[in-house]
């Protein structure tokens, strides 16, 4: 009998231990949240825009938890607009790295519509982590939905509810030079007013203006028309052509909504953004170069905040010079048949949106983790393409760029003034967003 009841109270004592060992998160786990929010977020179909701006205030949530009590970092207060004081936690019992990794999901369900996919996702891991330590989860989840919320809280302040009600944009037929809906949908174009989203970093959407695109003239050996025939040639022929340059062209597509028709049906094949390439190169980084947790949410938010500031500054220029795409103006004055290999997205054409938010994340990437960082990017496989290697993020960025003139749906100009806008908003954020001490 006293046996028996000895044997209890040992198993009683062991359970008990089991029960106050420290919940465990670790820099995978953070990997996979961001992977679930981007599941989804395909799944939802967001446009480039949309989507930079759902990666960038979870990870910011996420950092302003993690760094609240590690000396390496600091909180974003005072370098970004409008932030004000993240709250400190009030009890010693927080798991600060289980309470940013709630704060992520949290925020991230908030920007998404189909929030049923998140909850499912984050209530099976609270199942798991309530099972291992009841009281350090509740405190963690306490504080993590307290920062989530104050997230939240200013992130209702950047103008992205006050654009859903501005008026669409406005096709002027009679303006040849100007944007024009493009095949197959015809869509009307997209986010016209994204550069009144308030920046995190930038002064504002129109602090990195990029170099005026050539002149619209079609006359013969004019700079735009040179530009024009160059597409003309590297970019047409549509996907059942081949090559290395179309390999290139559909490895950077990052589409989200492609449409494709069969017969009488025409269906969406869904793709990350651009943006979300990005992410899956940062993600990348972080396990080649074996990143603890709270680096790897650095990483993530430094990249998604440069990608975010960079869109703005894109679409500012986007919509000011609302430029002619080249399957519309190819089609109208050259060749009636052409059509591109990759579907034109539909917004203006200059700058390239790749170009600039490539630039951008190479830049801060490149500081991160240095200099010739060479890597595989197998961020495509999940879509049926090949892995390809870099050198550098320099290196993937160029590539990103280049590959819209071979996809046909962007001059050269916009290519390269626009990675170099990137790169401009890259650099400023880099050296204004100091977050490491």
């Amino acid at each position: 009998m006293k046996k028996g009841f000895l044997i209890l109270v040992i198993a009683a004592m062991f359970l008990s231990c089991q029960q106050e060992k420290k919940i465990e998160i670790t820099a995978s786990d953070y990997h996979k949240a961001v992977e679930q929010l981007t599941e989804v977020m395909v799944h939802d179909i967001f446009s480039p825009v949309v989507a930079a701006r759902i990666y960038a205030y979870p990870n910011i949530a996420a950092y302003e938890v993690m760094s609240q009590n590690n000396p390496k970092y600091k909180s974003v207060e005072g370098q970004m607009k409008d932030y004000i004081p993240t709250p400190k936690p009030t009890s010693d019992n927080v798991n600060m790295e289980l309470a940013s990794l709630i704060a992520f999901m949290d925020v991230g369900r908030a920007l998404i519509f189909s929030e049923d996919k998140m909850i499912k996702y984050r209530d099976s891991l609270y199942t798991i982590w309530e099972g291992q330590n009841k009281k350090e989860f509740e405190e963690s989840k306490t504080y993590g939905l307290q920062v989530a919320q104050h997230v939240k809280d200013w992130m209702d302040g950047d103008n992205y509810k006050q654009t859903r009600t501005m008026p669409k944009y406005t096709v002027k037929s009679d303006e040849v030079s100007r944007w024009q809906p493009t095949p197959p949908l015809y869509m009307d174009g997209i986010e016209p007013h994204w550069d009144k989203i308030r920046p995190f970093v930038m002064d504002s959407a129109a602090q990195f203006k990029t170099k005026p695109h050539p002149a619209f003239d079609m006359s013969a050996n004019s700079t735009f028309q040179k530009e024009v025939m160059e597409v003309y040639k590297l970019g047409g022929g549509g996907p059942e052509r081949e090559g290395e340059e179309v390999e290139i062209a559909k490895f950077w597509d990052c589409n989200p909504y492609m449409s494709t028709t069969k017969g009488h049906l025409m269906f969406a094949v869904k793709k990350i953004s651009p943006g979300g390439h990005w992410i899956g190169i940062c993600k990348i980084a972080c396990e080649k170069s074996n990143a603890d947790y709270a680096k790897t949410v650095f990483a993530y938010t430094m990249t998604s905040v440069a990608i975010f500031d960079g869109f703005i500054s894109c679409w500012e220029e986007k919509y000011s010079s609302n430029l002619i795409r080249p399957e519309t103006l190819i089609n109208k004055t050259i060749d009636e048949n052409w059509f591109p290999v990759l579907q034109t997205p539909p917004f203006p054409e200059y700058p390239s949106g790749h170009s600039v938010v490539s630039g951008a994340a190479s830049v801060v990437l490149t500081q991160i983790f240095g200099d010739n960082f060479a890597f595989d990017d197998t961020t495509e496989l999940a879509y049926g393409l090949p892995v390809r290697s870099f050198k550098s993020f320099d290196d993937a960025a160029e590539e990103a760029s280049i590959s819209r003139m071979y996809g046909g749906i962007h001059y050269r100009a916009a290519i390269e003034n626009g990675l170099e806008q990137g790169k401009n908003v890259g650099k400023f954020v880099a050296e204004n967003l100091k977050l490491k001490n």
